[in-house]
């Protein structure tokens, strides 16, 4: 027979050693857990474990159809031209380009009028076919050997290329409704319409043509100023325009000139200026330095509208604004205007 204390000692200690395998399950399960699931991920990545049976997923049509859609779009995104939509300098209106076009480069939204090309300039104001260029031939000549980080030359050279013509300004005869003119316009695309010597002697021999075969001076600008790169021949161009202009006043020569944006620089403090009327396109840019050069030098807020035509008009340095949408008809009544009796001016005496 055993004690009955010894008993009841083994009882308790049977009690104590069950509590105990109690807690050390408790706190390995979650360690069996993790090796369990660690396990299972092991497997699952495994592409040989026998394990590794997953259910095929099913996939609804419309889901289908609804990936193959955006998929489409993306192609079509990437295989889209660049250059179809462009932002006007006015309003900030995103314009397609066709539209533009089709509405001879004016915003349908605040009707801004964006520089014309040359030759897209002489085909919308000309009648069809009565274009006849003159001096094409005149070419620019390096006299300063000017180097910048590309030579001058190959600059000029790569403007030929890009738009097709020899320098910036498009001289010769032409007629709108009938009515022949001498016509000339400077091109914002070739060296930004910038004036140096080849400008200034076309402008020269323009009016002396005009005066030749007694007909209309006509003049288009478009131009960032004197070209620079010809130093002070550049800017002898100034007053060798306006001297050619009033000799040919002198001579019954009648000239309109019709500024568009932008026209500044020492094209607009020349022969942009001095001809007998002064046109301007709504919005055009003109002066002669920035509206930012102007407010830093007079540490001053400049007017609404600074520089623009309309101002211009207000203050009385141009004669008339009209859209381009008018332009024909109005320089064509303007020019009837100019074919009228005309008194010859007495020639000045240079002292």
């Amino acid at each position: 027979m055993r004690n009955p204390e010894q008993a009841k000692g083994e009882r308790v200690l049977a009690g104590s050693d069950a509590k105990s395998g109690e807690r050390a399950s408790e706190a390995s399960s979650p360690k069996m857990e993790s090796a369990a699931k660690t396990s299972s991920d092991a497997a699952a990545a495994d592409p040989k474990s026998p394990k590794n049976v997953s259910a095929p997923i099913e996939v609804q049509p419309s889901e289908v159809a609804l990936s193959e859609t955006r998929f489409a779009r993306l192609r079509k995104k990437k295989d889209m031209p660049e250059g179809l939509w462009l932002k006007c300098e006015s309003c900030g209106q995103m314009i397609y380009r066709k539209e533009l076009e089709d509405k001879g480069r004016v915003c349908p939204s605040c009707e801004f009028h964006f520089t014309l090309p040359g030759r897209e300039r002489i085909s919308m104001v000309l009648d069809p076919g009565s274009w006849r260029e003159e001096f094409a031939n005149l070419r620019t000549i390096d006299r300063l050997n000017f180097h910048d980080q590309i030579p001058y030359l190959e600059k000029v050279r790569k403007a030929e290329v890009r738009t097709g013509q020899a320098e910036a300004l498009l001289c010769g005869e032409g007629a709108i409704d009938g009515r022949k003119l001498i016509l000339v316009v400077l091109d914002f695309s070739f060296l930004g319409g910038s004036m140096g010597e080849v400008v200034g002697e076309k402008i020269a021999l323009a009016t002396e043509l005009a005066a030749a075969r007694r007909l209309p001076l006509l003049m288009f600008t478009s131009s960032g100023g004197a070209r620079m790169h010809e130093g002070v021949l550049s800017l002898m161009q100034m007053a060798k325009t306006c001297s050619a202009l009033a000799e040919f006043r002198d001579k019954g020569g009648y000239s309109i000139c019709v500024m568009s944006h932008p026209t500044t620089g020492g094209v607009t403090a020349s022969f942009a200026s001095v001809c007998d009327l002064t046109l301007a396109e709504p919005g055009a840019l003109i002066g002669f330095a920035g509206p930012r050069v102007i407010a830093t030098t007079l540490k001053q807020e400049l007017p609404a509208g600074f520089q623009r035509a309309e101002f211009l008009l207000s203050k009385g340095q141009i004669d008339q604004i009209v859209r381009r949408a008018d332009l024909r008809p109005t320089l064509a009544r303007l020019l009837d205007y100019g074919s009228g009796p005309r008194v010859k001016a007495p020639r000045r005496v240079r002292s």
